[in-house]
């Protein structure tokens, strides 16, 4: 099934001590994302494996549309903050619907 939908996986390392730090700048900016144009999923959740490690489960109504996601301001001001929150730069995973 190719419906040209953009799903995506991201995993986001905390630093030492920085897990719930992490999960609260996530948890805000959660309601913005999702009223962004061709937004059609946005979840945060934490890995039960690699407690504090958040891993985002997003899909996007396009490349385009997943391209305005990262130019907008919720994402921008996030990111700025990642040298501070994150021990390592975000995992991404893009992924195509097959069923």
């Amino acid at each position: 099934m190719r419906d040209g939908v953009i799903h995506l996986v991201a995993r986001l390392m905390p630093q030492p001590g920085k897990a719930d730090e992490l999960a609260a700048a996530i948890a805000a900016i959660l309601p913005e994302v999702r009223q962004e144009p061709g937004c059609l999923a946005y979840f945060a959740h934490e890995s039960l494996e690699e407690l504090g490690t958040i891993v985002m489960v997003e899909a996007w109504a396009d490349q385009a549309a997943l391209d305005a996601h990262g130019r907008a301001p919720a994402f921008t001001g996030l990111a700025r903050r990642f040298n501070m929150l994150l021990a390592k730069p975000p995992v991404l995973e893009r992924l195509r619907r097959i069923g």
